[in-house]
């Protein structure tokens, strides 16, 4: 038995212990902060089963007390916590917000952000922060655009994400509180959407709650906070990370700042090799007993799946510790897998491919300006707290 999470995170590097389960436990058992115990998968394969197979499932998770690393329980049922065909029903509302002509669209407005935001960091002169400078600027910009929220409130919800995220960075009750102000704050935006529609993802929301019954009032709500935070912490953070990644490897950054068309290959490289998460997520429950990397899951167990270390896993990667932007689709576990796949992952391909393209253009030859970097601690995702550059 082991005690999870094994540590605090050290900046970008990826717990080492991980790699020692992979070999010799594949399935291990671990007593969580919360909840109890789970088994943990640290392996490609383990952590794709887990995250396809029906008989794991996220909605056994509502109403009962769960392994997890968080002191907040789940309790509303949302993308997060359904199981297939309800959690269809409302990934298909979602989805008609990312087809093709939308995301072209969604590239172009997100091109024209980065460079206004750029453009102030060129203007205002050396040193520059990546992070308060672009990397939360424009997740931030494009989720206002994508769901109809006030940009004018951005400090107010971005602050609610931070705590309602965060493992030990606050107090239980604040970080519940934080969850519960979110949830007031859409529903406040989903009466004043359904007064006054607009061109939005809300917008279509309400319609299809009040004119077609395809989800309920609060499934409407709680969706709009899954869609806010999301569209937030993971990229926002990631903008830092992947700067820092391409800065601390300088032949990596070389590569690509001489050869731009390697732009979409870095990011997925970097997808696989960055770690966000902080420790485990995805937590499921065993619906019947399966046989699991060698073990065997009782029915009503726990599992928790480490995609960041089954990305790092020998058996499916080469050299998986090093970073190689001129890898060819890196079968990467980022952004999940199955059903619950993220549904806006090509929205975040599109701000990081275009925020790190844009510093490459803007800003040739930057580099760090300084080496004593603060990393955020307590939260569920992995960032810096400021990442200066200058050039």
């Amino acid at each position: 038995m082991h005690d999870y999470p094994f540590r605090e995170p050290h900046e970008l590097d990826l717990e080492p212990e991980y790699a020692r389960l992979r070999v010799a436990e594949p399935l291990s058992r671990v007593r969580l902060p919360y909840g109890g115990e789970a088994w943990l998968a640290t392996g490609h394969e383990d952590v794709r089963t887990v995250l396809n197979d029906p008989r794991f499932s996220r909605a056994a998770l509502l109403g009962r007390e769960v392994p997890r690393t968080s002191p907040r329980p789940l309790r509303d049922s949302t993308l997060h916590t359904m199981d297939p065909p309800e959690h269809n029903r409302l990934r298909r509302l979602v989805s008609s917000a990312f087809t093709p002509r939308r995301l072209r669209v969604l590239a172009e407005q997100t091109q024209h952000v980065a460079d206004a935001l750029v453009s102030r960091m060129l203007d205002e002169g050396p040193p520059a922060d990546v992070v308060s400078g672009l990397g939360t600027p424009l997740p931030v910009a494009m989720t206002c655009r994508l769901l109809g929220v006030p940009r004018a409130d951005h400090d107010r919800f971005t602050a609610w994400v931070d705590v309602a995220l965060a493992t030990t960075a606050f107090p239980a009750e604040e970080i519940q509180a934080a969850f519960d102000a979110l949830k007031a704050y859409l529903a406040d935006l989903v009466a004043t959407r359904r007064e006054t529609p607009a061109d939005d993802l809300l917008s279509a929301l309400v319609s299809a709650r009040d004119n077609e019954g395809r989800l309920s009032e609060d499934e409407l709500v709680v969706l709009g906070v899954t869609l806010l935070y999301a569209g937030l912490d993971t990229t926002s953070n990631h903008i830092g990370n992947f700067t820092y990644n391409l800065l601390t490897h300088p032949e990596q950054l070389a590569a690509l700042r001489a050869d731009r068309g390697l732009l979409d290959r870095a990011v997925e490289e970097l997808l696989r090799f960055t770690p966000i998460v902080t420790s485990a997520g995805f937590t499921r429950v065993a619906l019947a007993d399966v046989e699991l990397g060698g073990v065997l899951v009782a029915a009503g167990e726990c599992v928790m799946v480490q995609m960041d270390a089954a990305n790092r896993d020998p058996r499916v990667f080469d050299r998986p510790d090093d970073l190689d932007i001129t890898r060819d689709k890196p079968p990467h576990l980022a952004f999940g897998h199955g059903p619950h796949y993220c549904v806006a992952a090509q929205l975040a391909k599109i701000e990081l491919r275009i925020a790190l393209g844009t510093l490459l253009d803007r800003l040739p030859g930057f580099t760090l300006a300084t080496t004593d970097l603060r990393w955020r601690s307590g939260r569920m995702v992995r960032g810096l707290e400021a990442l200066p550059i200058t050039w």
